[in-house]
């Protein structure tokens, strides 16, 4: 998995591209976990370029989400498509978290 980052309007945009499962899962949600407590608790991820998302990497998710609230933030998803919008969908993810169509909608207005 490739991850690269960038701060857009207050929101700390991380765009994952390839599988985010057991292999990478860990390490990915102490990169959030880090991001959040550096003072960035408002984080958007891009799954635009994500093939992939195993039970692992929605486990990361959610505490990365549960850490974001905790320190006044949010964590959305944004550019869901094919198996991994089917995913997010079937886990019920979209339920608990905010869901955008792209980077722009999720970035609007600044800090939530």
């Amino acid at each position: 998995m490739n991850v690269s980052t960038r701060d857009e309007n207050g929101f700390w945009v991380i765009r994952l591209e390839g599988r985010l499962d057991i292999g990478n899962a860990a390490e990915f949600e102490k990169a959030c976990l880090a991001w959040i407590d550096e003072g960035r608790p408002n984080l958007v991820l891009d799954f635009g370029g994500l093939e992939y998302i195993s039970s692992a990497g929605l486990r990361s998710i959610l505490a990365a989400t549960k850490r974001a609230k905790a320190a006044n933030g949010s964590l959305s998803l944004c550019s869901l498509s094919g198996l991994v919008a089917e995913v997010i969908s079937i886990s019920g993810f979209d339920s608990i978290l905010t869901v955008f169509e792209d980077v722009p909608q999720a970035t609007a207005g600044g800090q939530v």
